[in-house]
Formats: C-alpha cells, structure tokens, sequence
C-alpha cells in the first residue's frame, strides 16, 4: 500500500489517495482544489473505490461532491455529523470569508461505531476521536502502520476546539486513549501540516 498526501486549498488540508498495486485506491478528506485530485488520480492510473471522511469541516469536504459524482463511489462519514455536510454553520463554511457557504448531498455511508472497514483490499480500524469535532475519526491501517487522524493530533499540537461542537477536554482524551496507545513506530498522517510518529508526539508534544 502506498499514500499520497496533497495539501490543498486557501489553508492546505491535506487530502490523502491511498492505493495497491492493482490500481485500487480510497480517498481521503477531498477539501478543494479537485482538478489536483483528479491529476493525480489520473496520472496513476488509478481506480478510486470509496471516499473516506475524517470530519465534516469545510476545509475537508470543498471537493467532495466533484470527487464523488466523477467517479460515482460512496462517501463514508461519522452519524454524529451526518447533517453538517449541507449545513454552513456546523461545516464552518459560514464563517470563513475565503470559502462561500459550502452546502452538499448527504454521505451515502453513516459509521455507527468504531469497526472494522473493508473497501476492496483496504482494511481501516475506525477509531473514534472526537473533540474537535463531535464525530472526528481516524483510520489506522494497522498492517502499514499509519493513521490517518484527520484534525485530531499534529505535528507537535493537536486540533482546535474553538468551533462548533468543540471539546478540548474531550479531544485530549481521545489522543490520550485511542491514538498514543498506538505502537510507537506508527506514522500519523494528519489533517494539515507534516506527518510525524506516535513516539516523537508522546515525547514531545506540549499538550501532554
């Protein structure tokens, strides 16, 4: 399995195109600029399966219904943010002046639960992390050592808490319980900025 991470739009989020050596591929956090995706995609000869949504914030869902309805697949998201995707206040989109109030068709799969998900070969643990969001999940790909934790830790920070829905208490435990407990040689792929390791933020982290 390989990934590629592209930070895209007014404030970089980073979308992830995760794919096999059969050309199957899932994508992750579609937040802008599709033409970029699309390339991408298309450059690798790739066959997009599914679309998987770490949260319902603007900067992560601004390409979505291009994504989705060019390659016709299913967009799964977390029930707890199942009516923020046509809904400007709780995505954020109305309150940021770079994007215009961003209103699109509802995920086609709701996740209930932390689980297991099989799309094709590709095999996600959902880990429930909310905080920054009420539904905020990350997808650990346990055989690669990756984590896919969408806003919820960074590089040397964590996400923020100042928006709808919001809980810095909640999302500190969330790291605390379902992502540092992860092996130590396990990458964290985020939402924005450089990926790091699970050891390198349990050292050194400022937020714990």
């Amino acid at each position: 399995m390989e990934w590629l991470q592209l930070p895209l739009g007014a404030i970089q989020t980073n979308a992830y195109i995760i794919y096999n050596q059969q050309k199957d591929a899932v994508i992750i956090d579609p937040g802008d600029e599709f033409d970029k995706i699309k390339d991408a995609v298309e450059t690798r000869g790739l066959n997009p399966n599914a679309i998987l949504l770490t949260h319902a914030h603007f900067d992560h869902i601004g390409a979505l219904d291009k994504t989705r309805d060019h390659w016709n697949i299913p967009v799964y998201l977390h029930i707890k943010e199942s009516d923020w995707l046509d809904h400007p206040d709780k995505n954020g989109s109305a309150y940021f002046p770079m994007v215009s109030n961003i209103t699109l068709k509802p995920a086609d799969i709701l996740i209930e639960s932390e689980k297991l998900l099989t799309i094709g070969s590709f095999t996600f643990e959902i880990l429930e992390t909310p905080g920054h969001s009420p539904g905020s999940v990350s997808f650990y790909v346990r055989q690669e050592n990756v984590i896919f934790s969408g806003d919820a830790l960074f590089y040397g920070s964590i996400g923020r808490t100042d928006l709808y829905g919001g809980d810095q208490k909640q999302l500190l435990e969330s790291i605390d319980s379902k992502l540092l407990v992860l092996p130590d040689e396990t990458i964290v792929a985020p939402g924005h900025g450089f990926e790091t390791t699970i050891k390198n933020e349990r050292m050194s982290n400022p937020f714990f």
